[in-house]
C-alpha cells in the first residue's frame, strides 16, 4: 500500500505542475506561433495543428521525466 500512496501523491504533483503549466502558458511568447505549426483562417473556418509545440513540448516533459526517473 506504501507504493500506492507515493503513486498517488506523485500523480497529484504532476497534475497540479500541469494546471499551472496550462495557466502560464498564455504568457509565453512563442508557443503556438513556432515555425511548423499550422494555421489556416478563412471566413468561417479556423484550424490550428500545432505541431512544432506539441514536438518541442514532448521533448522537455521527456527530459523531465528521464531526470525525475535517475533520481529515483
Amino acid at each position: 500500500m506504501d507504493s500506492l500512496g507515493r503513486n498517488l501523491i506523485l500523480l497529484g504533483v504532476v497534475l497540479v505542475v500541469a494546471g499551472l503549466l496550462l495557466q502560464a502558458s498564455a504568457s509565453i511568447p512563442l508557443l503556438g506561433r513556432l515555425p511548423g505549426d499550422i494555421r489556416i483562417e478563412r471566413p468561417g473556418l479556423r484550424v490550428y495543428i500545432p505541431i512544432t509545440s506539441s514536438l518541442l513540448i514532448s521533448v522537455v516533459l521527456s527530459a523531465l521525466l528521464w531526470l525525475f526517473s535517475k533520481f529515483r
